[in-house]
């Protein structure tokens, strides 16, 4: 297995600005069958599902542009069944934060988009 050294350090990035600004971490690359959700987050009554897209120095593209519709669809579809198995009567959002990283890891911008899709 290959692991994404810049990712890991996206998702521990957007999880520490997450928890800076009130959210309780409820879990991390929350896996199953249909897909996978990097960060699910709690705020007040609300469930976030975060994708986290790190990417290096000067992207061609905004990160969250690589969070197409068939990536929103697996992402909707594991968060319905993690609210079916623990969501009670939260509201429920999915957001996306891009992460710019330099060469040595080191974060450049975080950038947290709110009700992404």
């Amino acid at each position: 297995m290959v692991i994404n050294k810049s990712g890991v350090w996206g998702e521990l990035y957007a999880a520490r600005y997450l928890r800076d600004n009130g959210y309780k971490i409820i879990a991390g690359n929350y896996r199953r069958r249909v897909g996978e959700i990097d960060i699910i987050a709690q705020k007040d009554n609300t469930v976030c599902f975060v994708e986290v897209k790190t990417r290096g120095e000067d992207p061609m593209f905004a990160p969250s542009e690589a969070v197409d519709a068939l990536k929103q669809e697996k992402i909707r579809a594991t968060a319905g069944l993690f609210m079916n198995k623990f969501g009670g009567e939260n509201n429920v959002r999915f957001d996306v934060v891009e992460v710019i990283l330099d060469k040595n890891f080191n974060k450049l911008s975080l950038n947290h988009i709110k009700d992404a899709f």
